[in-house]
């Protein structure tokens, strides 16, 4: 099975980086495809204690739950699946790739003009793109720039493949500029992301700038009641997933322990 209309982006990896660089560029309306295999490390921790905006701490299985949905709400699609070769088919100023997909009905082809690599600890689809690729000792690093491109036009990396500090919280950093980067490479009218209230721009006789936006009180309180009703259904109860450790550790895939 094949997509026949290329992607505005692929994301290859649906860890913290992943997830959060979807988002971004899901909200900046580009058509967006996360392409995730295994289950991100970060799932692994006990217990997320210096995530900003928990004070006591999240569950880490939740927190990844929480990225998921909120890519999801925000336009991002979803593929289970592994990419295991990237072709380049365009040149640097009308960059486009194809991606080969392994998934649990098949192998599917993907296009799209532009790439996240985002898959600690896969990089193996990348090597014959002509991206910077670094050894060290078992893993594989992806080179790029400061703001998260690569060597080849049209992709980027973010995340601990890029050897950034093994944080949640930095790879998100991380993965929303690399986001933002490729927005603005795109030719996509942008200037922040940011949702103010009605007048913060009108009212000063500007125009609302692109990928920004203005809402009234009603629009504000409704949004603010659906934050809420999400957020209490997401800590309604425990998170029903057992908890992760090391997979050489226990006699499971996944590394999930018998509590």
């Amino acid at each position: 099975m094949s997509e026949t209309t290329p992607r505005d982006a692929l994301v290859v990896g649906g860890g913290v980086a992943g997830l959060t660089a979807a988002t971004f560029l899901a909200r900046a309306d580009l058509d967006t495809l996360v392409v995730n295999d295994d289950e991100p490390i970060v799932r692994r921790n006990a217990h997320l204690e210096n995530v900003p905006g928990f004070p006591a701490g999240v569950n880490s299985r939740l927190f990844t739950d929480l990225l998921s949905e909120q890519a999801d709400r925000n336009g991002a699609d979803r593929l289970a699946g592994r990419v295991t070769d990237l072709v380049v088919l365009g040149d640097d100023e009308d960059p486009l790739f194809r991606a080969t997909v392994e998934t649990d009905d098949g192998e599917e082809t993907i296009e799209a003009s532009r790439v996240v690599a985002a898959s600690w600890s896969d990089a193996s689809y990348l090597e014959d793109t002509g991206v910077d690729l670094r050894a060290a000792g078992s893993k594989t690093y992806v080179d790029v720039d400061d703001l998260g491109r690569t060597a080849v036009p049209g992709i980027y990396a973010a995340g601990r493949l890029t050897e950034i500090y093994h944080q949640a919280v930095v790879a998100a950093g991380d993965a929303a500029e690399t986001a933002i980067t490729l927005v603005h490479d795109s030719g996509t009218a942008f200037y922040n992301d940011w949702v103010a209230p009605t007048g913060y721009f009108t009212d000063r006789g500007r125009e609302v700038p692109p990928a920004c936006e203005e809402i009234d009180a009603d629009e504000r309180d409704r949004r603010e009641r659906e934050s809420r009703e999400v957020m209490r259904e997401f800590f309604a109860e425990p998170h029903e997933e057992p908890q992760r450790t090391h997979p050489s550790l226990v006699d499971d895939e996944l590394g999930r322990l018998d509590e």
